[in-house]
């Protein structure tokens, strides 16, 4: 995991696999955001509240590598994976093979994964990457880090964040989830009306 300013750590964020200091196995899976937590993603601005203590993602518009214009709010009624990360970053570059057989398996049900690399990372590399690995998902460079700060800043990589159909926040993760509980959580939203 890359982080990116350790001296303000995220107020709903967990450590996942390769955190160190003893936090608990159930917190390394990522929290689910809700009750006060929701609160404070709301006071950090442009989110929305929604019932069930979900709150609702700004709508970034995104150019992917293959030139496709697109808004969050174009993919509403899928479930859908936003995941920040960086080419530089060894857990991103990890979770990549388990993040594009996880869209394999879902994309025909109504999921989609968007993959946003962050400002820092060179566009050359990130092409290349997607390229060389054959990515199956949409692929987004943040150039100048304005999506990034749309989600309340980016402050270690990956970090990922599940969203149910209607753009809500279901699920953040820091770190690489773990894929099991994940993908049950997926099917979950999936079979939400």
């Amino acid at each position: 995991m890359t982080a990116q300013n350790p001296s303000s750590p995220s107020p709903v964020a967990s450590s996942s696999s390769g955190a160190t200091g003893g936090a608990p196995s159930a917190a390394r899976r990522g929290l689910l955001i809700g009750g006060g937590a929701a609160a404070v993603a709301v006071a950090a601005g442009g989110w929305t509240l929604l019932g069930a203590g979900r709150t609702q993602v700004p709508d970034v518009a995104l150019r992917t590598l293959a030139g496709e214009s697109l808004k969050l709010s174009d993919l509403r009624g899928k479930v859908v994976l936003v995941n920040f990360w960086a080419t530089s970053c060894t857990t991103c570059v990890h979770e990549m093979p388990a993040l594009a057989e996880a869209h394999k398996r879902l994309a025909g049900q109504g999921y989609e994964t968007v993959a946003v690399a962050m400002s820092y990372d060179r566009p050359d590399y990130v092409a290349n990457f997607a390229q060389e690995r054959a990515l199956p998902f949409k692929v987004a460079i943040d150039l100048d880090g304005a999506i990034a700060k749309a989600f309340d800043g980016i402050r270690a990589t990956p970090t990922s964040f599940l969203l149910d159909k209607r753009g809500a926040i279901v699920q953040r993760y820091v770190g690489e989830p773990d894929w099991a509980q994940f993908e049950k959580t997926v099917a979950a939203e999936l079979a939400a009306a």
